[in-house]
Protein backbone atom coordinates (compact mmCIF):
# COMPACT_ATOMS: atom_id res chain seq x y z
CA UNK A 1 0.00 0.00 0.00
CA UNK A 2 2.80 2.41 0.90
CA UNK A 3 4.50 1.63 -2.38
CA UNK A 4 1.28 2.27 -4.32
CA UNK A 5 0.68 5.54 -2.48
CA UNK A 6 4.23 6.63 -3.18
CA UNK A 7 3.83 5.89 -6.90
CA UNK A 8 0.53 7.77 -6.97
CA UNK A 9 2.09 10.85 -5.36
CA UNK A 10 4.95 10.71 -7.89
CA UNK A 11 2.51 10.54 -10.80
CA UNK A 12 0.50 13.45 -9.43
CA UNK A 13 3.67 15.52 -8.95
CA UNK A 14 4.73 14.80 -12.53
CA UNK A 15 1.29 15.86 -13.77
CA UNK A 16 1.52 19.12 -11.84
CA UNK A 17 4.94 19.87 -13.37
CA UNK A 18 3.69 19.02 -16.86
CA UNK A 19 0.61 21.21 -16.48
CA UNK A 20 2.74 24.08 -15.23
CA UNK A 21 5.02 23.69 -18.23
CA UNK A 22 2.07 23.61 -20.58
CA UNK A 23 0.71 26.73 -18.97
CA UNK A 24 4.02 28.49 -19.53
CA UNK A 25 4.43 27.35 -23.12
CA UNK A 26 0.84 28.23 -23.97
CA UNK A 27 1.11 31.76 -22.62
CA UNK A 28 0.09 34.23 -25.32
CA UNK A 29 2.93 35.84 -27.25
CA UNK A 30 2.69 39.60 -26.60
CA UNK A 31 4.10 40.32 -30.05
CA UNK A 32 1.28 38.52 -31.91
CA UNK A 33 -0.33 40.84 -34.40
CA UNK A 34 2.55 43.30 -34.39
CA UNK A 35 3.42 44.88 -37.71
CA UNK A 36 6.94 44.37 -39.14
CA UNK A 37 7.70 48.02 -38.39
CA UNK A 38 6.81 47.55 -34.75
CA UNK A 39 8.82 44.33 -34.42
CA UNK A 40 11.85 45.98 -35.98
CA UNK A 41 11.52 49.11 -33.84
CA UNK A 42 11.22 46.97 -30.70
CA UNK A 43 14.32 44.99 -31.64
CA UNK A 44 16.27 48.19 -32.21
CA UNK A 45 15.21 49.48 -28.80
CA UNK A 46 16.42 46.28 -27.18
CA UNK A 47 19.77 46.62 -28.95
CA UNK A 48 20.06 50.24 -27.88
CA UNK A 49 19.63 48.97 -24.30
CA UNK A 50 22.29 46.29 -24.92
CA UNK A 51 19.66 43.58 -24.42
CA UNK A 52 20.98 41.62 -27.38
CA UNK A 53 19.47 38.17 -26.64
CA UNK A 54 15.99 39.72 -26.47
CA UNK A 55 16.67 41.66 -29.67
CA UNK A 56 17.63 38.42 -31.43
CA UNK A 57 14.39 36.80 -30.27
CA UNK A 58 12.31 39.61 -31.74
CA UNK A 59 14.30 39.68 -34.97
CA UNK A 60 13.83 35.94 -35.37
CA UNK A 61 10.08 36.47 -35.03
CA UNK A 62 10.28 39.20 -37.66
CA UNK A 63 12.09 36.90 -40.08
CA UNK A 64 9.80 33.93 -39.50
CA UNK A 65 6.60 35.95 -39.86
CA UNK A 66 7.76 37.90 -42.89
CA UNK A 67 10.15 35.44 -44.56
CA UNK A 68 10.29 37.12 -47.95
CA UNK A 69 11.59 40.54 -48.91
CA UNK A 70 13.39 43.28 -47.11
CA UNK A 71 12.17 42.58 -43.59
CA UNK A 72 13.66 39.11 -43.49
CA UNK A 73 16.89 40.31 -45.05
CA UNK A 74 17.23 43.19 -42.62
CA UNK A 75 16.45 40.89 -39.71
CA UNK A 76 19.23 38.52 -40.80
CA UNK A 77 21.75 41.36 -40.85
CA UNK A 78 20.61 42.70 -37.50
CA UNK A 79 20.78 39.23 -35.93
CA UNK A 80 24.43 38.95 -36.99
CA UNK A 81 25.14 42.40 -35.55
CA UNK A 82 23.35 41.62 -32.26
CA UNK A 83 25.32 38.40 -31.79
CA UNK A 84 28.54 40.27 -32.57
CA UNK A 85 27.76 42.96 -29.99
CA UNK A 86 26.85 40.27 -27.47
CA UNK A 87 30.27 38.64 -27.90
CA UNK A 88 28.79 35.54 -29.53
CA UNK A 89 31.36 35.27 -32.32
CA UNK A 90 30.37 31.80 -33.56
CA UNK A 91 26.68 32.73 -33.75
CA UNK A 92 27.50 36.03 -35.44
CA UNK A 93 29.63 34.30 -38.07
CA UNK A 94 26.93 31.71 -38.73
CA UNK A 95 24.36 34.47 -39.17
CA UNK A 96 26.44 36.62 -41.51
CA UNK A 97 27.59 33.61 -43.56
CA UNK A 98 23.96 32.63 -43.98
CA UNK A 99 23.10 36.11 -45.18
CA UNK A 100 25.98 36.12 -47.68
CA UNK A 101 24.95 32.71 -48.96
CA UNK A 102 21.29 33.67 -49.39
CA UNK A 103 21.83 37.17 -50.81
CA UNK A 104 25.07 37.30 -52.85
CA UNK A 105 23.86 40.36 -54.78
CA UNK A 106 22.24 42.28 -51.95
CA UNK A 107 22.61 46.09 -52.04
CA UNK A 108 24.12 45.95 -48.53
CA UNK A 109 26.71 43.35 -49.47
CA UNK A 110 29.53 45.78 -48.70
CA UNK A 111 28.21 46.17 -45.17
CA UNK A 112 27.84 42.40 -44.79
CA UNK A 113 31.48 41.87 -45.80
CA UNK A 114 32.54 44.65 -43.46
CA UNK A 115 30.60 43.08 -40.59
CA UNK A 116 32.16 39.68 -41.26
CA UNK A 117 35.57 41.34 -41.15
CA UNK A 118 34.70 42.99 -37.84
CA UNK A 119 33.47 39.74 -36.33
CA UNK A 120 36.78 38.08 -37.12
CA UNK A 121 38.88 41.10 -36.29
CA UNK A 122 41.27 39.88 -33.64
CA UNK A 123 42.75 42.12 -30.98
CA UNK A 124 45.91 40.02 -30.80
CA UNK A 125 44.59 37.55 -28.27
CA UNK A 126 47.38 35.22 -29.32
CA UNK A 127 49.96 37.78 -28.19
CA UNK A 128 48.28 38.17 -24.83
CA UNK A 129 48.18 34.39 -24.37
CA UNK A 130 51.86 34.16 -25.27
CA UNK A 131 52.84 36.83 -22.76
CA UNK A 132 50.89 34.89 -20.14
CA UNK A 133 52.96 31.78 -20.80
CA UNK A 134 50.21 29.86 -22.59
CA UNK A 135 50.65 27.89 -25.78
CA UNK A 136 50.09 29.95 -28.90
CA UNK A 137 46.76 29.34 -30.59
CA UNK A 138 46.74 28.93 -34.37
CA UNK A 139 43.04 29.76 -34.42
CA UNK A 140 43.84 33.35 -33.42
CA UNK A 141 45.90 33.82 -36.58
CA UNK A 142 43.19 32.09 -38.59
CA UNK A 143 40.63 34.63 -37.39
CA UNK A 144 42.96 37.45 -38.42
CA UNK A 145 43.40 35.92 -41.88
CA UNK A 146 39.66 35.54 -42.34
CA UNK A 147 39.12 39.11 -41.21
CA UNK A 148 41.73 40.33 -43.69
CA UNK A 149 40.13 38.34 -46.51
CA UNK A 150 36.70 39.85 -45.83
CA UNK A 151 38.06 43.40 -45.75
CA UNK A 152 40.09 42.76 -48.90
CA UNK A 153 37.01 41.48 -50.72
CA UNK A 154 35.13 44.60 -49.61
CA UNK A 155 37.71 47.12 -50.83
CA UNK A 156 38.26 45.19 -54.07
CA UNK A 157 34.60 44.85 -55.00
CA UNK A 158 33.30 48.07 -53.46
CA UNK A 159 36.14 50.64 -53.48
CA UNK A 160 33.63 53.50 -53.15
CA UNK A 161 31.87 51.99 -50.14
CA UNK A 162 31.68 54.13 -47.03
CA UNK A 163 33.24 51.19 -45.18
CA UNK A 164 36.24 50.87 -47.53
CA UNK A 165 38.53 53.37 -45.78
CA UNK A 166 38.10 51.79 -42.38
CA UNK A 167 38.52 48.33 -43.91
CA UNK A 168 41.82 49.38 -45.49
CA UNK A 169 43.08 50.75 -42.17
CA UNK A 170 42.17 47.50 -40.45
CA UNK A 171 43.91 45.51 -43.20
CA UNK A 172 47.12 47.45 -42.55
CA UNK A 173 46.83 46.68 -38.86
CA UNK A 174 46.11 43.02 -39.56
CA UNK A 175 49.16 42.63 -41.78
CA UNK A 176 51.37 43.73 -38.91
CA UNK A 177 49.38 41.65 -36.44
CA UNK A 178 49.61 38.49 -38.53
CA UNK A 179 53.33 39.01 -39.07
CA UNK A 180 53.81 39.43 -35.31
CA UNK A 181 51.76 36.33 -34.66
CA UNK A 182 53.80 34.26 -37.08
CA UNK A 183 56.99 35.58 -35.52
CA UNK A 184 55.85 34.75 -32.01
CA UNK A 185 55.26 31.18 -33.14
CA UNK A 186 58.65 31.13 -34.88
CA UNK A 187 60.21 32.38 -31.65
CA UNK A 188 58.32 29.72 -29.70
CA UNK A 189 59.75 26.99 -31.93
CA UNK A 190 63.25 28.47 -31.89
CA UNK A 191 63.40 28.55 -28.11
CA UNK A 192 62.44 24.89 -27.99
CA UNK A 193 65.03 23.79 -30.51
CA UNK A 194 62.56 23.16 -33.33
CA UNK A 195 64.76 25.00 -35.81
CA UNK A 196 63.18 23.66 -38.99
CA UNK A 197 59.72 24.77 -37.82
CA UNK A 198 61.13 28.16 -36.72
CA UNK A 199 62.76 28.71 -40.11
CA UNK A 200 59.56 27.75 -41.95
CA UNK A 201 57.54 30.29 -39.95
CA UNK A 202 60.14 33.00 -40.50
CA UNK A 203 60.14 32.29 -44.24
CA UNK A 204 56.37 32.80 -44.27
CA UNK A 205 56.80 36.23 -42.70
CA UNK A 206 59.43 37.27 -45.24
CA UNK A 207 57.34 35.96 -48.14
CA UNK A 208 53.88 37.22 -47.12
CA UNK A 209 54.53 40.38 -45.11
CA UNK A 210 57.43 42.10 -46.83
CA UNK A 211 56.53 45.57 -45.54
CA UNK A 212 55.92 44.53 -41.93
CA UNK A 213 58.45 45.55 -39.22
CA UNK A 214 58.63 41.92 -38.11
CA UNK A 215 60.55 41.01 -41.28
CA UNK A 216 63.80 42.18 -39.68
CA UNK A 217 63.53 39.66 -36.88
CA UNK A 218 62.22 37.01 -39.28
CA UNK A 219 65.51 37.25 -41.16
CA UNK A 220 67.39 36.96 -37.89
CA UNK A 221 65.43 33.81 -37.02
CA UNK A 222 66.44 32.40 -40.40
CA UNK A 223 70.12 33.18 -39.81
CA UNK A 224 70.15 31.61 -36.35
CA UNK A 225 68.00 28.61 -37.28
CA UNK A 226 70.10 27.78 -40.34
CA UNK A 227 73.21 28.13 -38.20
CA UNK A 228 71.84 25.63 -35.67
CA UNK A 229 70.96 23.29 -38.54
CA UNK A 230 74.46 23.75 -40.02
CA UNK A 231 72.99 24.96 -43.30
CA UNK A 232 75.79 27.42 -43.82
CA UNK A 233 74.95 28.56 -47.36
CA UNK A 234 71.36 29.36 -46.40
CA UNK A 235 72.56 31.04 -43.22
CA UNK A 236 74.96 33.28 -45.15
CA UNK A 237 72.30 34.16 -47.74
CA UNK A 238 69.85 35.17 -45.02
CA UNK A 239 72.54 37.22 -43.29
CA UNK A 240 73.33 39.10 -46.51
CA UNK A 241 69.65 39.92 -47.01
CA UNK A 242 69.40 41.09 -43.40
CA UNK A 243 72.49 43.32 -43.71
CA UNK A 244 71.37 44.78 -47.01
CA UNK A 245 67.84 45.65 -45.91
CA UNK A 246 68.53 46.49 -42.26
CA UNK A 247 72.03 47.93 -41.91
CA UNK A 248 73.23 48.18 -38.31
CA UNK A 249 70.42 45.85 -37.29
CA UNK A 250 70.40 44.49 -33.74
CA UNK A 251 67.94 41.76 -34.66
CA UNK A 252 70.36 38.88 -34.15
CA UNK A 253 71.04 39.98 -30.57
CA UNK A 254 67.36 40.66 -30.01
CA UNK A 255 66.27 37.23 -31.24
CA UNK A 256 68.94 35.49 -29.19
CA UNK A 257 68.01 37.44 -26.05
CA UNK A 258 66.18 35.59 -23.31
CA UNK A 259 63.92 38.52 -22.44
CA UNK A 260 60.76 37.59 -24.36
CA UNK A 261 58.91 40.69 -23.22
CA UNK A 262 61.65 42.84 -24.78
CA UNK A 263 61.22 40.85 -27.98
CA UNK A 264 57.53 41.67 -28.15
CA UNK A 265 58.03 45.36 -27.32
CA UNK A 266 59.89 45.86 -30.62
CA UNK A 267 56.69 45.82 -32.69
CA UNK A 268 54.14 47.32 -30.28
Amino acid sequence: MKSTAFRLRAVLAAMVVALAACGTSNAPDPTLGWSPDRLYAEAKEEMASANYPRAVQILEKLESRYPFGRWAQQAQLEIAWAHYKDGERALALAAIDRFLRLHPEHPALDYALYLKGLINFNEQQGLIAWLGGQDLAERDLQAARESFDSFKQLVTRFPQSKYAADAEARMTYLVGSMARGEMLIARYYFQRGAYVAAANRAQEVVRKYQQAPAVEDALAILVLSYDKLELNDLRDDAKRVLDRNFPDSEALERVAASDDRRWWQVWR
